[in-house]
């Protein structure tokens, strides 16, 4: 499972991915609905690292596809917090917490 890591400046690195129907949305989400921020970069490649063999381990196992496998459609971007209830990608996007009053 993917763990909310402490960000010790208002920049940090979250996963992605592009839906057809949503467009951009979060990898992961914390606990408030806020995109998962890791504090460095390199953290936030071994989570996508992580991932991607967590899917060839299915694969190997009969649990997924092998074109589902190697197929990574999630990607890391720099984010921005914005208050305590909102996280901004470096393309705009905007990504509320469930409680906007917080």
């Amino acid at each position: 499972m993917i763990q909310n890591t402490t960000v010790s400046s208002r920049f940090g690195y979250s996963l992605f991915i592009h839906t057809a129907c949503e467009g951009v949305v979060p990898y992961a989400r914390d606990g408030r609905g806020l995109p998962v921020v890791y504090g460095t970069l390199e953290e936030a490649q071994r989570v996508y690292v992580e991932g991607i063999i967590e899917r060839l381990q299915q694969f190997l196992t009969s649990e997924r596809e092998f074109a589902d496998a190697i197929t990574v459609e999630e990607y890391i971007a720099g984010v921005q917090w914005y208050g305590g209830n909102c996280v901004g990608d470096e393309d705009g996007n905007m990504f509320w917490s469930d409680d906007r009053n917080s």
